[in-house]
């Protein structure tokens, strides 16, 4: 993984940032599903934490080998989004950076789907569950996300992403469908 490439949001009077940056995360996993690619990670350099300031970025960092990148760039995955964003070219990764993991953490949102099966795996009713459900999903969640649609399931929802702690030295291992894994590290600087 010595190779990134950075794919910016231009600002658009008509979609605000996080509708664009959803679209385009959901177009990145439709790609990244459909080549079976788990070599490919994904970092949000600009993203902020905090319950009112949360948000990915404008900018979407994809870190893998160098010809894997040209390999997924050479597909029209960026169809229909040419138009509200710029491309960075393919480019080394600077000597000096750091490593983070970047994963996906979830959090009982409270949902209806979600109170539904809990009611379900534990036969009680669907309004006890959501009774139960509602002190966790009171809590307020600083982490940045994105609203994206699944391949395999074709559900809609948020993916919170969690940067984690900067550390000296790479960790390799495999990433998900979304660029993101829960042991291996993507460069950070």
């Amino acid at each position: 993984m010595d190779h990134y490439l950075d794919i910016r949001l231009r600002p658009d009077p008509d979609f605000p940032p996080a509708m664009l940056m959803g679209a385009l995360y959901s177009k990145l996993h439709r790609a990244l599903y459909d080549l079976s690619a788990d070599d490919i990670g994904v970092s949000f350099p600009d993203h902020k934490t905090g319950v009112r300031t949360r948000t990915p970025g404008d900018r979407l960092r994809l870190h893998a080998q160098q010809s894997r990148l040209e390999q997924l760039m050479a597909i029209p995955w960026l169809t229909g989004m040419r138009d509200h964003v710029t491309l960075d070219p393919v480019q080394a990764v600077p000597v000096e950076a750091q490593y983070r993991i970047v994963r996906r953490r979830q959090f009982n949102t409270g949902s209806l789907s979600r109170a539904k099966r809990y009611a379900q795996r534990h036969s009680i009713g669907v309004e006890e569950a959501q009774r139960l459900m509602e002190t966790p999903a009171a809590r307020q969640i600083a982490l940045p996300f994105v609203q994206v649609s699944s391949r395999s399931s074709g559900q809609r929802f948020a993916l919170f992403i969690e940067h984690g702690q900067a550390q000296p030295k790479p960790i390799t291992g495999r990433f998900n469908h979304y660029g993101l894994s829960s042991e291996a590290t993507v460069p950070w600087f």
